[in-house]
């Protein structure tokens, strides 16, 4: 692979405190909880789903001072090229994860130093080597990081390179208002949206139509649904849609994350629409099975008829 088929990744860095209560919470009391820490934050999740398959991968990110250097040791673990801004003030985000018993799951997010990412963090000078650049939504939601990458996009697009942007949360998309953020993404390429987001940016809840009005505004539209697999399509409607298969949910942390580089890591090998559907849906299956948003392995080959071969041979 050469220098050329290089993913930029802009997004958050965080450290993910999973919380899975045995039962109902007791307000203003206890309830016995299995609580771990785990590496996350959707854009670091993407950039490690895409290094450990084997996509070349740079990831752009601020985060507290002192977490900079174990954090550039870990990204680069998984064959990821970490540029990260070290912030003198503002600690590394911290996302506090609510695990329901089948699996769904609730946020509380302080984001810390990635609200702090500045437009003199962006590494435009790396566009030369770039096939694509992935951002993250999150990054849209507060001034700082939205004008960062904003001015990214710009630079990439001068460029003709096309840009993918993954809507991120639903709630935050409701509070900004989808017209505003419709306005942010303008002239980026792909949208990556889950079921809800793509009903809330449609008006919509039905596929079709979310892709025809979508697809008014992003060359390509593509939609993760969960249990029932995912989508692409455009202005034209779905153009293919393609069934999950059934899997032991443990956490859906990082499964659309998950899903995005495994459609990528696709088509910068020249996969079709149809296999780059596949390997996301693919990808994603894998994660939900395992607690956290990222890989438990530094390599995962996926491909036609494998749920996804580990390099130690194990299934």
């Amino acid at each position: 692979m050469s220098v050329a088929d290089r993913v930029v990744v802009v997004g958050d860095v965080m450290t993910d405190v999973i919380v899975r209560p045995e039962g109902p919470l007791v307000r203003g009391s206890d309830r016995r909880a299995r609580i771990e820490s785990r590496p996350g934050g959707s854009g670091a999740n993407q950039a490690v789903w895409l290094g450990s398959m084997g996509a070349k991968v740079s990831f752009v990110a601020r985060v507290g001072a002192g977490d900079k250097p174990h954090l550039e040791a870990y990204f680069k673990g998984f064959h990821v090229d970490p540029i990260l801004v070290a912030d003198p003030q503002e600690p590394s985000g911290v996302l506090v994860i609510l695990v329901d018993a089948d699996g769904e799951r609730s946020f509380l997010t302080d984001r810390g130093a990635n609200l702090a990412l500045e437009p003199s963090d962006m590494p435009v000078w790396l566009l030369d080597e770039t096939r694509l650049v992935l951002v993250s939504g999150y990054s849209l939601f507060a001034e700082g990081p939205r004008r960062a990458v904003l001015q990214l996009a710009g630079e990439a697009r001068s460029r003709r390179i096309p840009i993918a942007i993954d809507a991120a949360s639903v709630s935050f998309l409701r509070e900004v208002g989808v017209g505003t953020f419709l306005e942010w993404t303008r002239g980026m390429s792909t949208l990556l949206a889950n079921a809800d987001e793509a009903e809330a940016l449609s008006g919509t809840g039905d596929l079709n139509e979310q892709m025809i009005a979508l697809g008014a505004c992003f060359e390509r539209v593509v939609i993760k649904r969960g249990a029932r697999g995912a989508a692409v399509g455009g202005r034209q409607g779905v153009r293919v849609d393609q069934p999950a298969p059934q899997v032991d949910v443990v956490d859906t942390t990082g499964a659309g994350d998950a899903f995005a580089a495994g459609f990528i890591a696709a088509e910068l090998e020249g996969a079709d629409e149809a296999e780059c559907l596949r390997r996301g849906v693919e990808a994603g299956s894998k994660a939900v099975e395992h607690l956290g948003g990222q890989p438990t392995t530094t390599r995962i080959v996926l491909g036609p008829g494998r749920r996804g071969r580990r390099d130690d041979g194990r299934s």
